[in-house]
């Protein structure tokens, strides 16, 4: 190519808008040497662990990752499914689900999920749209309530790959959605689908992801996010008070975590004459780990072992369609401002990926990881 001749270069081509959906991750295998890689890569995270980085690496390498990771591979082969990790492929569907709802409302827009632990990587992601010309991102980290955990990290993670290129894509985020009617709503549709088939229970148990109790005094919202969908939710299910409780699981550690916990819990409604529990894991889009082993398995055993007699797990929206539908609208929303009614043409993305073959990833705007 000349600098004189500007036909060799891909000025002209029609920008692409992509919808990226991050969730948390999932290791490769429930192996622990998968689990090790995994672990290894989320406690990692100066967002997640926020003790001085010298003294957790200790910590991590040489007491947590060699203890734990058999452990955690036992519990994710008690979840582990004939397709895989049920968060990444619950994460798949949504994503196709998604891509379904926005393809029939007219919007011309790549929707694809990354994990921001493990694979696929966002940086991995973030790489091949921009082989395809995609020049703008909707950013939806998959967490309704916000938290520096996780939500600000799915940032780090994405501005961590723009620092590596020349040309970075214009975005956007959805940095929570925990009180979005479209959310709360299909919450309850779920929720009220589960009663009319097996009836109402006793009391609803809210459990939402554990945080330590440190990061609300540190300005994170999450804990009051969380009781708003809490209360959002009971009012739209028609519930007093005293017919719902919000509580916090996945605690780590000796420090204090935000309370109610829901095991404890469980098991004080059980001996206080509580007969049937459902639980409903607001916190989750998409089940995993957490829900399945930690609520559905473990949550159960303790109910019922103190003296419960009905448990009830009520599963995340996953790619529910009425969750689909109400999703895809909240996203194209976001994408006001933005023509996404032009198709794609194909010869175009053809020519710019053959460029990108020919003159490597730097051809598009800089280096990156793969």
């Amino acid at each position: 190519m000349s600098l004189s001749d500007p036909t060799g270069y891909q000025h002209g081509t029609t920008p692409q808008t992509a919808i990226l959906l991050v969730n948390l991750g999932t290791p490769d295998a429930p192996t622990a040497p998968a689990l090790r890689r995994y672990l290894g890569e989320f406690l990692s995270d100066p967002r997640v662990v926020e003790i001085p980085k010298p003294v957790w690496w200790l910590i991590l390498n040489g007491i947590i990752l060699p203890i734990r990771s058999a452990k955690s591979a036992a519990k994710y082969a008690s979840v582990w499914t004939d397709r895989g990790s049920p968060l990444q492929t619950g994460t798949a569907d949504l994503t196709q689900a998604v891509a379904a709802e926005m393809a029939r409302a007219g919007h011309h827009v790549q929707v694809r999920y990354a994990m921001r632990y493990g694979n696929p990587s966002v940086a991995s992601v973030l790489d091949d749209l921009a082989r395809q010309n995609v020049t703008r991102i909707l950013l939806v980290p998959l967490y309704p309530q916000y938290c520096a955990a996780t939500t600000a990290s799915t940032m780090d993670a994405v501005s961590a790959w723009m620092r590596r290129r020349r040309r970075v894509p214009e975005l956007r985020v959805l940095n929570h959605f925990h009180d979005v009617p479209a959310y709360i709503d299909a919450l309850a549709s779920k929720i009220e689908t589960q009663w009319q088939q097996q009836g109402r229970p006793d009391k609803l148990v809210m459990s939402f992801h554990g945080m330590p109790a440190r990061t609300l005094k540190l300005g994170d919202p999450y804990h009051c996010e969380c009781h708003k969908t809490g209360r959002l939710l009971a009012a739209r299910l028609g519930l007093e008070p005293s017919e719902y409780e919000v509580t916090f699981q996945s605690r780590f550690g000796k420090q204090e975590w935000l309370q109610p916990y829901t095991e404890p819990t469980l098991r004080k409604l059980a001996r206080d004459g509580v007969a049937r529990v459902d639980v409903v894991c607001p916190g989750f889009t998409v089940d995993c780990l957490e829900t399945l082993e930690e609520i559905a398995m473990e949550g159960k055993q303790a109910f019922l072992s103190s003296g419960g007699q009905v448990f009830h797990y009520i599963d995340c929206l996953n790619a529910d369609a009425h969750w689909a539908q109400g999703f895809s609208k909240l996203l194209a929303s976001h994408l006001q401002g933005w023509d996404t009614t032009v198709p794609i043409d194909p010869s175009a993305l053809a020519s710019t990926r053959a460029l990108a073959q020919a003159m490597g990833a730097d051809s598009l705007g800089g280096n990156s990881e793969g």
